[in-house]
């Protein structure tokens, strides 16, 4: 009789570990480790949730952690990659037809943002853009979506990206050609941000990306910081020009602000365990 193989556990006994070597693994790594989950679950709950397992289940496994701090990030987010490959669905949760219905199936509303003020249009127009670019990514198979990720938005090497997901350089180099390809193939004739000429436009779907709750109005939890971020998110005082180079366009996206006491909480948590 053939046995299925135990799924791995990540709720583990975590031993107790001092509080300085708690903060070894949580202080210069969370905020990284939570960039790359959230950009791919879209979730900002499930990210919280998923951080505390995975700093948990590192703890439990500590004598095998790197010393050396870049080893240890590519180890961390290793076990992270492992662990959104058991948890997420291996096919998206969201395609481009979604997307697609989701933000362009109304009639362009450019009088919300017209509406707004300066400091409101530009947040509004830069929750709308981060939000849209991370959306593209969770259209991608998890393997994909992993390593257009770690690729464009971490900026990893190849090598250290190909050593986190825990497969060779060459079948890495085969899915993020695959990820450029299918995020290329949908941003290149509808997204501004590619070229100015193509037909969709952020200001004219802040309305409809508001009326279907895919951003939220300002006051609430957002994606990005307070202060100031310029038109679209490019810099302080910069307006927004067309990249075209779709690697360009997510290398450039800020990270996403999680809460400002999670790292505090990772901590208190593993070192009472």
């Amino acid at each position: 009789m053939i046995r299925a193989a135990s799924p791995v556990v990540y709720h583990p006994s975590v031993g107790k570990l001092d509080r300085d070597r708690v903060k070894s693994f949580v202080e210069p790594h969370w905020r990284r480790l939570y960039n790359f989950v959230f950009r791919l679950t879209l979730d900002r709950d499930r990210t919280e949730r998923y951080l505390m397992d995975i700093f948990a289940y590192a703890a439990s496994k500590a004598d095998e952690a790197p010393a050396a701090p870049a080893e240890l990030e590519v180890w961390l987010i290793g076990l992270a990659n492992k662990m959104l490959e058991d948890r997420l669905p291996r096919q998206p949760e969201l395609n481009f037809d979604i997307l697609d219905e989701t933000l362009r199936s109304e009639a362009t509303r450019t009088d919300v943002v017209r509406s707004l003020s300066d400091p409101q249009r530009d947040f509004m127009l830069w929750e709308l853009k981060q939000g849209c670019m991370t959306a593209v990514v969770n259209c991608l198979p998890p393997g994909e979506r992993a390593a257009f990720v770690v690729c464009h938005v971490l900026k990893m090497t190849d090598e250290a990206a190909a050593r986190s997901l825990e497969i060779t350089e060459s079948a890495y180099k085969v899915r993020l050609s695959r990820a450029r390809k299918k995020v290329g193939d949908y941003l290149a004739p509808r997204c501004e941000h590619v070229n100015p000429m193509n037909p969709c436009r952020c200001p004219a779907r802040v309305g409809t990306a508001l009326h279907r709750g895919f951003i939220r109005p300002m006051g609430e939890v957002s994606l990005r910081k307070s202060e100031p971020f310029g038109r679209y998110g490019t810099g302080l005082g910069n307006e927004d020009v067309p990249m075209r180079d779709i690697s360009a366009i997510y290398g450039a996206l800020p990270e996403p602000d999680p809460p400002s006491d999670l790292g505090a909480k990772l901590v208190e948590q593993l070192a009472r365990s």
